[in-house]
C-alpha cells in the first residue's frame, strides 16, 4: 500500500505538473539574470564584446557606461535643512505655500546646474520644514544665499529692447576671460609646436563647426584672402616656411587661430574684367531671355569686342548690375575666388586677351586679362579656438519691462473648470490695488501679452483679450490638470511670501563618500558570499538553487534602481541588504518544509509544491507587513529614511516574485532530472519504507 500511495501521489503530480513549462521558464529567468547583470554593470559586457572581437572577429554592441545615481553620504555633499515660517500665512494656505516654495527652491537649485538635487518637505506639529540634498556639492554658499531668498513674482509688458552699455567693472571681467582665453591658446600652440600631432588638436580643441570634414584645412591663402585678412598679411609678409605654427588674433571675429603652414607655394593674382549675359533660370538673373538668344547675343558681342572697347560694351550691354559704373571690372584675385568655370577659363587665358564664351549658374561670359602678378600662397591648417566678447559678460537684452504690478498685490491662484468644456484653468485674485493696477494695465495692453515672471524667469505670457477690472483674471490655455497645478503653485509662491531660515547644514567630503561605497559595496560582497556557503553548506542543491535565484533577485534589483532613477543612500543599501536578508528567509522556510516533506516520503515535485504551500502563508504575512512598513516610512519621512524605505519596498516585492515563482520553477526543471533524485543531495536521510 506503502508502494502504491507514493507511486500514486507521482502520477498525480504529473498530471499538474508540466515539464516543459519549467524547463522554458528556467531559461528565460537565466536569460534574464544574464542581460540585467550586464546591464547593471556595463564595464563587464564590454570587456567581454572586446574579448569576442579579438578572438572571433565578431563585433557586439557597447552599452553606455553610466554611472549609479548616488546619494550625497556616497558621492560627498551638502545636506540643508531649512524652517519655513508661516506666521502670516493662514492655515488653509499653508500647505500650498509649502508646495510653492519647494517648487521654487527646485527650480533654483536647478539653475545652479547641481546634478540630482533632492528637495523634499515635511510638516510636523506645525513644523514646516524644507529638506534640500546637493550631492556632488562642497562649496554652496552662493546656493545658500539664493535659497534663502524669498521668491519674487512679477508682471512684466512688453518694451523694446536696450543695448546695456558695460561698466567698468564689466571691463575688468572680460579682459580675465580673455586672459584665460589666450592662456589656453598658448598651452594648445605650443603641444603643437612640440610636435603633437595636429589632426588631433583640432579635432579635440576647435571650434570649427566644420571640422569633421574640413579637418581644419583651408587650401588657398594669399594676399587677397577676404575671409582673414589679417592672417593673409602677416602670412605674405613673413613667408613662413612649410610646417611652422604660429598663432594669431582675430579680435573681430571673436577667436584666436593657431595655424600650421602644409604648403608654401604661388598664385597668379588676376586683373579680370568681365561682361555677363544672364538668361532666364540662370542665377540671380531677372531677365526672360532665352538661352539661345542670350547665347546669340554673347556671341556678337564676342565678335566685336576688343581690349579698347571691353569697357565699354561691358557699361551697355552686361547684366551685371555693377558693371553700369565700372564697365565690369573685377580688379585683382586669384582663381579660387571665382565659380570654378570662370576661374579655370581665366587661369589660362593669356593676359591682354579676351576669352571665348564662358558659361557659369549665372550666365554666359567674356573674360578680358587685364594683368596678372605671381604672389605667395599657402595651404595651412588651423585651430579655431574661443576669444570672449562683451556679449559673454553682459546679460542679454530683455524685450520686457517691469510694471508696479507684483505677487505683493496677488492675495491667490486656484485651479478652477470651465463649466461648458470641463478644460482646467488658473483663477487669480488681486487685492483692491492691485485690481486697479492690473485694470490699466491690460486696457493699455489689449492683444498683447503680460508675462508673469518668477525669480527672473517667465512662468506664463498669456495674451491680453480685454482690459480686466475688478481685480479677478483666469488664466486660460490648453493646460492639462497638473500644469494648472503648477502653475497656481509658482503663482502663490510668489503671491504667499514665504520666509525660510537655514537651520542645519552638513557637508559630507567625496572621500569619505567614496570609502563609504566601497566599504558598502565589499561588505555587501563578504555578506553575499557568507550566505552562498551557509545555504550551500546547510541546504546542499536546494541551496544551490536559492543561490541562483537570489541572483536574479539581485540583479533585478540593481536594474531597478537604473531603470527609476533610485538614489543610492548608505542607508538605501542597507535596505537592499535587509530585503536580500528576507529573501534568503523565504528560500529557508521552502527548503525546510521540502526536506521534511521529502523525508517522509514523499516525490520531489510533490514535496517542492507541498513546502511552498505551507510556507506561503509565513512569506506572506513576513513580506506584506514589511511591505507595510516600507510605504508608511516613505510617506511619512526624508531624506535617508525615504531612500532605506525605497529599497526595502523595492527589494521586498522583487523577494516574493524570486522566492515564490523563480526558485519553484528552477526547483522543477531540476528535479526533472533523474540524478537529482538523491537523498544526499538534500541533506535529509530518507525513510527507508516510503522511498519514492
Amino acid at each position: 500500500m506503502q508502494t502504491w500511495k507514493t507511486k500514486r501521489t507521482s502520477q498525480n503530480a504529473q498530471k499538474v505538473h508540466k515539464p516543459w513549462k519549467a524547463k522554458v521558464a528556467t531559461v528565460v529567468f537565466l536569460i534574464v539574470t544574464l542581460v540585467a547583470g550586464f546591464y547593471d554593470f556595463p564595464h563587464a559586457w564590454n570587456v567581454t564584446a572586446g574579448f569576442v572581437k579579438a578572438k572571433a572577429h565578431v563585433s557586439l554592441p557597447v552599452l553606455n557606461e553610466h554611472a549609479y545615481r548616488l546619494g550625497l553620504d556616497l558621492q560627498g555633499g551638502t545636506h540643508l535643512v531649512y524652517s519655513a515660517d508661516m506666521k502670516e500665512i493662514p492655515e488653509k494656505d499653508r500647505a500650498n505655500a509649502l508646495s510653492g516654495v519647494r517648487d521654487v527652491i527646485e527650480r533654483r537649485v536647478n539653475a545652479f546646474g547641481v546634478s540630482e538635487p533632492l528637495v523634499q518637505t515635511t510638516s510636523t506639529g506645525g513644523v514646516s520644514r524644507v529638506i534640500v540634498e546637493l550631492a556632488g556639492v562642497l562649496n554652496v554658499s552662493d546656493a545658500i544665499k539664493q535659497i534663502g531668498e524669498t521668491p519674487v513674482l512679477e508682471f512684466k509688458e512688453q518694451g523694446s529692447k536696450t543695448d546695456t552699455k558695460p561698466t567698468a567693472a564689466d571691463q575688468t571681467k572680460l579682459a580675465e576671460l580673455q586672459k584665460a582665453d589666450r592662456a589656453a591658446a598658448q598651452a594648445v600652440l605650443l603641444r603643437a609646436q612640440k610636435g603633437e600631432d595636429f589632426d588631433k588638436l583640432v579635432a579635440e580643441v576647435s571650434t570649427e563647426a566644420a571640422k569633421a570634414d574640413t579637418k581644419g584645412i583651408m587650401p588657398k591663402i594669399t594676399s587677397d584672402s577676404a575671409q582673414y585678412p589679417e592672417i593673409a598679411k602677416a602670412l605674405t609678409q613673413n613667408k613662413p616656411k612649410a610646417g611652422s605654427v604660429f598663432w594669431k588674433t582675430v579680435e573681430s571675429g571673436g577667436s584666436i587661430e593657431i595655424f600650421k603652414v602644409l604648403e608654401n607655394t604661388t598664385a597668379n593674382n588676376m586683373h579680370l574684367s568681365h561682361i555677363l549675359i544672364c538668361s532666364k533660370g540662370k542665377q540671380g538673373c531677372s531677365k526672360d531671355t532665352s538661352a539661345i538668344d542670350a547665347n546669340i547675343q554673347i556671341s556678337n558681342l564676342k565678335k566685336e569686342a576688343t581690349p579698347q572697347n571691353f569697357a565699354d560694351l561691358a557699361k551697355k550691354n552686361s547684366t551685371d548690375p555693377s558693371a553700369a559704373t565700372n564697365g565690369g571690372d573685377l580688379g585683382y584675385a586669384t582663381a579660387d575666388k571665382y565659380v570654378p568655370a570662370f576661374g579655370a577659363a581665366a587661369e589660362t587665358l593669356p593676359v591682354g586677351k579676351i576669352s571665348d564664351i564662358v558659361e557659369t549658374d549665372f550666365g554666359y561670359h567674356l573674360i578680358y586679362k587685364q594683368d596678372q602678378k605671381v604672389i605667395p600662397a599657402f595651404k595651412i591648417q588651423r585651430i579655431a579656438m574661443k576669444l570672449s566678447t562683451m556679449a559673454d559678460v553682459l546679460p542679454p537684452a530683455s524685450p520686457w519691462k517691469n510694471t508696479q504690478l507684483s505677487g505683493k498685490q496677488l492675495q491667490s491662484a486656484v485651479v478652477e473648470f470651465d463649466q461648458k468644456t470641463g478644460n482646467p484653468y488658473v483663477g487669480i485674485t488681486f487685492d483692491k490695488d492691485g485690481g486697479d493696477l492690473f485694470g490699466t494695465l491690460t486696457a493699455a495692453n489689449v492683444g498683447k501679452p503680460i508675462a508673469i515672471f518668477l525669480d527672473g524667469s517667465p512662468i506664463s505670457t498669456p495674451v491680453v483679450q480685454a482690459a480686466i477690472y475688478g481685480g479677478r483674471a483666469v488664466i486660460t490655455g490648453n493646460f492639462t490638470l497638473d500644469e494648472a497645478k503648477i502653475l497656481a503653485q509658482r503663482l502663490n509662491a510668489g503671491a504667499l511670501p514665504v520666509p525660510v531660515t537655514l537651520l542645519s547644514q552638513q557637508t559630507v567630503g567625496p572621500t569619505l563618500g567614496s570609502v563609504s561605497l566601497q566599504k558598502s559595496i565589499m561588505a555587501a560582497l563578504i555578506g553575499f558570499l557568507l550566505v552562498t556557503i551557509y545555504m550551500i553548506g546547510m541546504y546542499r542543491l536546494p541551496g544551490v538553487i536559492a543561490i541562483v535565484a537570489l541572483l536574479l533577485f539581485s540583479s533585478l534589483n540593481m536594474l531597478a534602481y537604473r531603470l527609476f532613477g533610485v538614489t543610492i543612500t548608505l542607508a538605501g543599501i542597507a535596505g537592499l541588504v535587509l530585503s536580500l536578508g528576507i529573501a534568503v528567509d523565504a528560500n529557508v522556510l521552502i527548503i525546510e518544509r521540502l526536506k521534511e516533506e521529502y523525508a517522509s516520503g514523499r516525490g520531489l515535485i510533490s514535496s517542492a509544491d507541498e513546502a511552498e504551500r505551507r510556507a506561503w502563508a509565513a512569506i506572506r504575512d513576513g513580506h506584506f507587513t514589511t511591505l507595510i512598513s516600507s510605504v508608511v516610512l516613505y510617506w511619512f519621512s526624508s531624506s535617508f529614511i525615504r531612500g532605506f524605505a525605497l529599497t526595502l519596498g523595492i527589494g521586498v516585492v522583487l523577494s516574493l516574485f524570486t522566492a515564490i515563482y523563480v526558485a519553484r520553477q528552477y526547483l522543477h526543471t531540476v528535479f526533472g532530472w533523474k540524478w537529482t533524485h538523491k537523498p544526499i543531495l538534500f541533506g535529509v536521510k530518507k525513510n527507508e519504507d516510503n522511498k519514492s
